[in-house]
């Protein structure tokens, strides 16, 4: 059941990363990313009374908050270097970064000790992942230079990504989704903070508000079954798993936006499938 939560959250986070992705072309990406959380956090707050939680403590509230700042770190970071044209440098270091740092704090800080096949699926993983995060054959130009910028961006991303991950997993099981939404709040503030020492333009029309809106529900509900997900299986293999949401846009982009795939991101995902089986098998 496990590996089935954090499939789900991997899905339910790739086509909020699809959907975001659009609405980012119409609006400031930063402002997206800003409503979404922000009306994520209204969603949750709604929920979480309907969901059982025998005991929740400040602990649970307080790994649950330092999990938004990892989100909110992670998608600011994100968008600044997507902002920079440095895609093809920025979300594949994200995403691989994203899925190794929580693999070696589970490791190293938790003791967890995975199975030989999900050892096999983890070492595939993040090859895969960096291959699919490549940008596909429409993305090109922008991208000369400032690739460290680049880098920096896109590994200070990677690190919001396991902190997100890494510490929402620490709250308690009584604690229902209550983390989840003491995460939406923080992750708020953070995305508004960071975005208002930057300038950014963070006015949304009602409509591109409303969509951002929904995004934000279905990321919110990614971490909802991530969360539900550690609790049932390994947390290195619970991430493993929930990271491999960027192979979700490219197969959206290519049944929705009729996009053609790079031999990069074909390879990419037929390696993502097959840690998915290593890492159920395991």
């Amino acid at each position: 059941m496990g590996a089935v939560l954090a499939l789900a959250s991997a899905l339910c986070y790739g086509v909020a990363d699809f959907a975001g992705g659009l609405l980012s072309r119409r609006a400031n990406g930063v402002a997206v990313a800003l409503a979404g959380q922000a009306i994520g956090f209204a969603i949750m707050l709604a929920v979480a009374p309907l969901v059982p939680a025998g005991d929740v403590g400040a602990s649970d509230l307080a790994w649950g908050a330092l999990s938004g700042v990892g989100t909110g770190v992670g998608m600011v970071y994100l968008y600044r270097g997507l902002s920079h044209g440095a895609m093809s440098v920025v979300v594949p270091v994200s995403a691989v970064g994203g899925l190794a740092l929580p693999v070696l704090v589970g490791v190293a800080l938790l003791g967890e000790r995975p199975s030989a096949w999900s050892w096999l699926g983890i070492a595939l993983a993040a090859p895969a992942l960096w291959l699919v995060a490549q940008p596909g054959r429409r993305s090109h130009g922008g991208e000369h230079g400032a690739t460290t910028t680049a880098t920096v961006e896109g590994l200070t991303a990677s690190a919001g990504i396991a902190l997100q991950y890494v510490a929402l997993a620490q709250a308690g099981h009584g604690a229902g989704i209550w983390p989840v939404v003491a995460g939406r709040l923080t992750a708020t503030l953070v995305i508004l903070v960071l975005a208002s020492s930057s300038g950014a333009r963070l006015r949304l029309s009602p409509g591109l508000t409303a969509a951002a809106g929904v995004n934000g529900g279905v990321a919110a509900l990614a971490l909802v079954c991530y969360l539900l997900a550690t609790r049932e299986q390994l947390v290195t293999v619970a991430v493993v798993l929930s990271s491999l949401y960027p192979a979700i846009p490219v197969l959206l982009g290519i049944t929705v936006l009729r996009e053609r795939l790079g031999g990069r991101q074909v390879a990419g995902l037929a390696g993502s499938a097959a840690a998915v089986l290593l890492l159920t098998a395991g």
